[in-house]
């Protein structure tokens, strides 16, 4: 079965207005983290509150956010799916009321293990793990891990997938892709040309 596909780092509104035509895609992710270069400005959430997302749904990424800030960040969009990279617990991601994905670092094989930590979790990302940073590694992990373990929940595979990999990507057969950093010209600057080439491999 074909992977649901998730662009995410959108912090530019003529990126959305161009990603937002394309059928193929199923969520798009905005980032809610200073240290980011994705980092979403308060001009575009302004933009954002009034933007019709058709059919697709927003996803709110946060690190280690207070509750305050999250339910602040949220009020901009409809129904929006939080994602959650930090060291939050099941019981502060599922304080919101929303569908929630929680994200695993995974380092080896028993990083999995601690799926089973987030049994409200929606999906659970799997992304690499690098010391001291929360996502954004845009570096890949052995996916081998993937098709050896056996989920008990709906899994986004993410880190560093891009034109040249995601065949393998694909081949991990995860309910859903997320794409960041490999369909950007430079850091941090989507370019819809390489979305769509990334798209012809699906």
């Amino acid at each position: 079965m074909k992977p649901l596909i998730k662009i995410c780092g959108i912090a530019d509104l003529n990126f959305l207005n161009e990603v937002i035509q394309i059928n193929e895609i199923n969520y798009l992710g905005f980032i809610f983290y200073e240290n980011s270069p994705r980092n979403v400005t308060k001009d575009l959430l302004n933009d954002i509150k009034r933007f019709d997302f058709k059919d697709k749904r927003p996803v709110c990424v946060f690190v280690n956010a207070s509750s305050e800030f999250i339910k602040e960040s949220i009020s901009y969009f409809k129904d929006p799916l939080l994602q959650f990279h930090g060291d939050e617990t099941n019981q502060f991601c599922s304080s919101f009321k929303k569908d929630f994905w929680k994200v695993i670092h995974v380092k080896s094989i028993e990083s999995i293990d601690r799926i089973e930590e987030y049994p409200d979790a929606s999906a659970i990302l799997l992304e690499n793990y690098k010391k001291d940073q929360f996502g954004g590694t845009g570096e890949s992990f052995n996916w081998d891990i993937v098709k050896k373990a056996n989920f008990s929940k709906k899994i986004v595979l993410s880190g560093g997938i891009n034109v040249k990999n995601v065949d393998n990507a694909i081949s991990t057969q995860p309910w859903c892709i997320d794409i960041n950093s490999g369909v950007e010209s430079s850091i941090g600057i989507k370019n819809i040309t390489l979305v769509n080439k990334i798209l012809e491999k699906f």
